[in-house]
């Protein structure tokens, strides 16, 4: 944050969204309101959180577009905050006997098994140690990733560039395609089915979509166009263009990370010719990076998860299944991500300013996130259209993390704290 930047928080308006907060939360919501405010002309925001089992925030900001002003259900491009969902579904799946983690993935889907992956299983692949993270060269052309089953096809002959579960590399974009590919061949029904089934309809989730159908569409929070060349993944030097959204995306520089890792990792050929943001990115499969959801609904799965797998009485994840979900993989630095992110089974640490929470969940490169706390019986939710970047959050993102944590141990235990 620059001084600009503080100077116009410290002016900005408190009260600049609509939407419902309860009281004790009121202190999240201006800081909201004021996160927002200098630039509600660049794009819109929302922000859902769940506590003790009920909604205690689900306010918005802004422009959804030119034309339309941010709406209760608008549903926003989260990037990898959609990985968090495709693991959860994963878990339920996992619950219901139509999978397990340790089965190797070649046995619901035989031609995985080409070089060297017929032991790799679901656990390796939701806890990034598969080695599969390479997308640069798998693929020749980024307008490949809109086609379903083309990209099944690419990672079934796909070769990891480390033996499985000897390293940890997070999955930018494969993630989606790996772990969507074997929920889809172990239940012979497509991804869109299965979240409808096991994860939308039970939760009465209100917008949770990968690929947006064609009647949904104008729900969606678009690029506003004076931003749009600065914000696509199409940047010419998309490198430089991706180190330089934060401060902390340096660590990379500095690192012993290899760059080409990174460079392979999270960067598709041809990326001037394919936009998440067209109605083409939109509505492709691509799990990892393209999901579609209102701040609720992810606040309101997570707040499933935040109750151990429990919603309404009614056992979506078992407990056994919860407590290996939510068990810490590994705690150091990966090939690709700048700092440790303390890797789940499909989730990571939450990052705040501070207060220290046990929790998991999943960010995004475009800065939304969403997370759940257990030992505070807490969820929460930030989606947004502005033009940002940064692999693990920008500040926004951390310090609303950081106020929704010190608001519940207000409530719980009458003094928010820093830490």
């Amino acid at each position: 944050m620059d001084v600009k930047q503080i100077q116009q928080l410290i002016s900005a308006n408190t009260d600049h969204f609509q939407g419902v907060v309860d009281e004790r939360f009121i202190d999240l919501a201006q800081l909201f309101s004021k996160l927002q405010d200098a630039r509600s002309t660049l794009g819109g925001a929302a922000l859902a959180v769940y506590f003790q089992g009920h909604k205690v925030v689900d306010i918005y900001t802004g422009q959804k577009s030119v034309d339309d002003k941010w709406q209760a259900d608008t549903l926003s491009i989260c990037y990898s905050t959609g990985k968090g969902v495709l693991a959860t579904l994963a878990h339920i799946m996992v619950t219901h006997g139509i999978l397990t983690y340790d089965q190797p993935i070649a046995h619901y889907w035989p031609e995985f098994a080409q070089n060297g992956k017929a032991q790799i299983t679901l656990r390796h692949i939701l806890s990034h140690q598969s080695g599969l993270y390479d997308v640069r060269n798998n693929i020749a052309e980024a307008t490949e990733m809109a086609d379903w089953h083309h990209m099944l096809d690419v990672m079934a002959k796909a070769k990891p560039r480390f033996s499985f579960g000897t390293d940890f590399a997070y999955q930018p974009l494969t993630f989606g395609w790996l772990v969507g590919g074997v929920l889809e061949k172990a239940s012979n029904q497509s991804l869109a089915h299965l979240m409808q089934m096991y994860l939308v309809e039970p939760l009465a989730l209100d917008g949770a979509y990968f690929g947006v159908p064609d009647e949904q569409l104008n729900r969606v929070a678009r690029l506003l166009p004076k931003i749009q060349k600065e914000t696509q993944l199409e940047t010419k030097n998309k490198k430089t263009a991706v180190r330089q959204t934060s401060s902390l995306d340096k660590l990379i520089e500095w690192s012993r990370q290899n760059p080409q890792d990174f460079q392979d990792a999270m960067i598709p050929k041809g990326m001037k010719n394919f936009s998440f943001f067209s109605d083409q990115g939109m509505q492709a499969v691509i799990p990892a990076a393209n999901g579609a959801f209102t701040a609720n609904s992810l606040a309101k799965m997570y707040a499933m998860l935040a109750n151990h797998g429990v919603w309404e009485n009614e056992t979506l994840i078992s407990s056994h299944v919860f407590n290996q979900l939510s068990e810490v993989q590994s705690r150091k630095r990966d090939r690709i991500m700048p700092i440790p992110m303390h890797w789940r089974l499909g989730y990571h640490r939450v990052l705040s300013l501070g207060k220290l929470s046990k929790g998991f969940g999943h960010i995004g490169f475009n800065g939304s996130g969403a997370w759940c706390d257990p030992e505070r019986q807490l969820s929460f939710a930030y989606t947004h259209n502005f033009p940002t970047g940064s692999l693990v959050g920008d500040y926004r993102l951390w310090a609303l993390t950081q106020e929704t944590l010190r608001c519940a141990d207000g409530a719980l235990k009458g003094r928010k704290g820093w830490f």
